[in-house]
């Protein structure tokens, strides 16, 4: 029997939201463990919050006379996007630029290097909280920034750098998992 409450909306935790860690990082298995110390928080994301494109792609095979006889999956991509809202942090212009390629603090001064250099994989974990304080955490145990939106420096807009993640398979062919409690 549908239910209303079962109809909710993923609003970020008050404490944290977005983490990132490097890949090979004791990852959480539930809602509730504490995050590795490797995790890093990475702040205030758009108020578009978390976009998460987990469709996959088929192929249909026909006979002659154009029934389908088969459909084949072709591929299963899992990318997620989002808009980093904290401009001068050092973790997310190292989550966007890489982690070798950003040294520094604010407080003595950033440096990023732009360049070519392969993006490097890293653990993402996102937490919410549903309606009724029911906790969701998604952990992506390896991803890779494959898109980096236009960054535009403006005085009616907050800087922000929109980036797609792509979720590559861990060792148990999953490319994320999620957690509700």
């Amino acid at each position: 029997m549908p239910t209303v409450n079962n109809v909710t909306a993923g609003k970020p935790k008050i404490s944290g939201s977005v983490y990132r860690a490097p890949k090979g990082t004791t990852l959480p298995t539930d809602t509730t463990t504490a995050l590795d110390n490797a995790f890093v928080e990475i702040g205030y994301l758009s108020e578009d919050g978390v976009t998460n494109s987990n469709t996959p792609s088929t192929e249909n095979i026909k006979a002659w006379g154009g029934d389908t006889v088969l459909t084949l999956l072709s591929e299963k991509e899992d990318t997620w996007q989002f808009s980093m809202l904290e401009a001068t942090s050092v973790n997310v212009l190292k989550a966007v630029y890489g982690s070798d390629n950003v040294t520094g603090a604010l407080t003595t001064g950033i440096t990023v290097e732009a360049n070519a250099s392969e993006p490097e994989e890293a653990a993402w974990v996102f937490d919410m909280v549903f309606r009724g304080g029911i906790a969701k955490r998604v952990v992506i145990p390896d991803a890779q920034v494959t898109e980096i939106g236009d960054i535009v420096y403006q005085d009616s807009d907050a800087v922000k750098y929109e980036i797609t993640l792509t979720a590559l398979p861990d060792a148990e062919g999953n490319t994320h998992y999620e957690y509700i409690k």
